[in-house]
């Protein structure tokens, strides 16, 4: 499958909000999704087919320098094409060019393919937020990718981390 891996745009969005409705029990509205494209602290991607069909999307929203994904999908009908995990390199792309310290996520806990997913990523489980899901009821594991310019000691002299 050909698809290459562009900004989102409003265009995209009624496609997104339709991949949101398949994915997710709580999904985020298009109105929503239109924000989120218009919000200077995001970084909103789109895997797009050669059709222009909209194949999947992930987005972040940066503080700072630190970084905090909102969503990834994929359509059901295109998943296990490493669609997921283009996006999420596009991600720590574009993170590490923003000088980010981390991205972290939330997902559910019985979501074991996803969390393998980041795992093979580089995220970290980093905590959990109890009852963080509403329909069903449901913890999140929190998982985190930390960057080498974060606030950890490096060779280059840097001092930080926790006390």
């Amino acid at each position: 499958m050909e698809y290459c891996i562009v900004p989102m745009t409003r265009i995209h969005t009624g496609q997104i909000a339709d991949i949101e409705r398949l994915c997710f029990p709580d999904p985020w509205s298009r109105q929503l999704l239109e924000e989120l494209v218009d919000h200077a602290g995001a970084v909103s991607l789109a895997a797009v087919g050669e059709d222009g069909t909209v194949l999947g999307y992930a987005s972040a929203q940066t503080v700072l320098d630190e970084g905090y994904i909102n969503n990834v999908a994929v359509h059901p009908a295109c998943r296990r094409q490493g669609i997921a995990s283009r996006l999420l390199e596009e991600l720590r792309r574009q993170g590490e060019a923003l000088e980010l310290a981390f991205l972290t996520l939330e997902v559910r806990a019985s979501n074991h393919a996803a969390q393998a997913l980041y795992a093979k990523h580089g995220y970290l489980e980093a905590g959990c937020r109890r009852n963080y899901y509403e329909h069903p009821r449901e913890d999140a594991i929190l998982m985190t990718l930390e960057f080498e310019n974060g606030t950890e000691s490096d060779d280059a002299g840097r001092v930080g981390g926790s006390i």
